[in-house]
């Protein structure tokens, strides 16, 4: 045999021995990551607690002045995240009547009241549904080995839906006051005690503001390239400047935008999206246009563990414009009343009754109101908020009685249609709809209507668009292109017959 081919034979067997060593490696570390991923919390949950992404109620610490040893910012934060984890995980537990995960969270000795609860839960079928949404800790010993913890937990807002099988039989809505204890085991913050010392009834207390200006005339708001998808890659100041600059010579002075909830990121809400929110605000107080904003766009799931991540996104929101001079106020979400069905009623009005609290918390200077689709449901949380807002579709000679009823039950706040208006498709899925005369002389009739009745309106809407998506009208081609030519400005850009109604019934 040649050098040369000694030198081949060589390399191969070099090259084997190679691949051979680094399968033995790979195969001995897959072992050890095996073996060792008992230390590691979160693959060991079925539940995969992340209490980033799946609890955040609010929590502040109040001012540590604790007996004991003074503690780091590290452990004070490795606390926090522990003790929220095992309230999450509690909730888990009594929604499902499933012990998975207490024993992480809680010593052998506070897992049995747990455990006991559960048992008596699941023989009756009770289950009960929960959440907090506000805590507010007094750290008041950290024993000089660190490994115990004393807290009094203040202000702890707590709602429950409790079930009996199926049946809704208790809501309870509380505030309280609880004192814990916690142990440091395995590296965790385990909760050894967590006695409730103090609970009432919760029921904040609601003072109404007023609208901020005298009348509302405005329309609903979409760019006509972009709609439902106003804060997207498509973004474009200068379109958008051009639309408020006509909204306003036409004799209007307010739109209605909408805060999509999970393309804005959810409960961690996405920077470059405010940042185009606040453009849309400033590009609004340049020409004189008040803004209402609708929150929770394509927001439905209402799930009581959810509401903590709702309230985040809410928070983030509302802080970074709140204090915007073009601010006219918040819709705490459109239609939810379309929800009842799917969602159960009494689950949605839950849900938007604490989200009232909720926003009038962060912002006490912006009325408050719900786009509600109809009449029928407009007179729901009134008390509780600023101002009344329903949609009309409906048959315009019913409307000045309707509008009279709601306005005699409900006395002392405004009533703002905030949606209306009428299609004029009439193509090959709808030959005998409406044409652009009949939607002009719908504009001249109800603006006639409301000058009479003194009534506040948004219409719906500036433009006629080429795409809806699916999630607007579902995929029947008859209703997505009847969705498509609501507007007082045609695809191509050109005024229709409506627009001389678009602010009053004089042309």
């Amino acid at each position: 045999m040649n050098s040369k081919s000694k030198n081949i034979l060589r390399g191969v067997i070099l090259l084997i021995y190679l691949l051979i060593m680094a399968l033995v490696i790979y195969g001995i570390a897959a072992i050890f990551s095996y073996l060792n991923t008992g230390a590691d919390r979160s693959s060991m949950l079925h539940t995969e607690i992340k209490q980033v992404e799946q609890y955040l109620p609010k929590f502040n610490w109040e001012p540590i002045n604790n007996e004991g040893r003074p503690i780091d910012e590290q452990t004070l934060n490795s606390i926090e995240n522990d003790y929220l984890d095992a309230w999450y995980v509690k909730h888990i537990a009594y929604k499902t009547n499933s012990i998975v995960g207490i024993d992480d969270y809680y010593t052998e000795s506070a897992r049995l009241n747990i455990f006991n609860i559960i048992d008596v839960n699941t023989k009756n079928r009770v289950s009960i549904d929960g959440i907090t949404l506000s805590h507010s800790p007094n750290l008041e010993f950290f024993s000089e080995d660190g490994q115990m913890v004393v807290l009094t937990d203040n202000n702890v807002i707590e709602y429950k839906r409790i079930f009996k099988g199926e049946q809704l039989i208790s809501e309870v809505n509380e505030i309280s006051t609880y004192k814990v204890t916690l142990l440091l085991e395995d590296g965790f913050w385990r909760i050894r005690h967590l006695v409730k010392i103090n609970s009432e009834f919760y029921n904040p207390e609601t003072i109404s503001k007023p609208l901020g200006i005298s009348t509302i005339k405005g329309t609903n708001y979409y760019p006509q390239d972009t709609p439902w998808n106003m804060f997207g890659d498509d973004f474009n100041r200068s379109i958008i400047a051009q639309d408020f600059k006509l909204i306003n010579s036409s004799g209007l002075n307010s739109i209605r935008i909408f805060v999509p909830y999970e393309d804005f990121g959810k409960s961690r809400v996405k920077t470059e999206k405010l940042e185009k929110l606040i453009e849309v605000l400033d590009l609004a107080e340049q020409n004189n246009l008040k803004v209402l904003i609708t929150l929770f766009d394509f927001y439905g799931d209402y799930s009581v563990i959810d509401w903590s991540l709702t309230q985040f996104h809410a928070t983030t929101v509302i802080n970074s414009i709140k204090n915007h001079k073009a601010l006219l106020g918040w819709d705490i979400k459109n239609e939810p009343n379309l929800d009842f069905e799917s969602r159960g009623k009494s689950l949605v009005l839950a849900w938007l009754d604490k989200m009232i609290d909720h926003v009038k918390s962060l912002d006490p200077n912006h009325p408050v109101t719900i786009g509600w689709s109809n009449t029928k449901s407009a007179s729901l949380l009134n008390e509780k908020l600023d101002f009344i807002s329903f949609h009309y579709y409906e048959d315009l000679a019913n409307l000045p009685e309707l509008y009279t009823s709601i306005k005699t039950k409900i006395k002392t706040k405004p009533i703002i249609i905030t949606e209306y208006g009428l299609s004029s498709y009439n193509g090959f899925w709808n030959p005998f709809g409406d044409s652009d005369k009949d939607q002009a002389n719908y504009h001249n009739n109800i603006q006639t209507i409301f000058e009479a009745n003194d009534i506040q309106f948004m219409s719906w809407t500036l433009y006629d668009f080429t795409e809806i998506p699916k999630e607007v009208v579902g995929r029947l081609p008859w209703r997505k292109n009847a969705q498509k030519h609501f507007g007082f400005i045609d695809k191509n850009g050109a005024k229709k017959a409506s627009f001389a109604y678009i602010s009053s019934s004089k042309e």
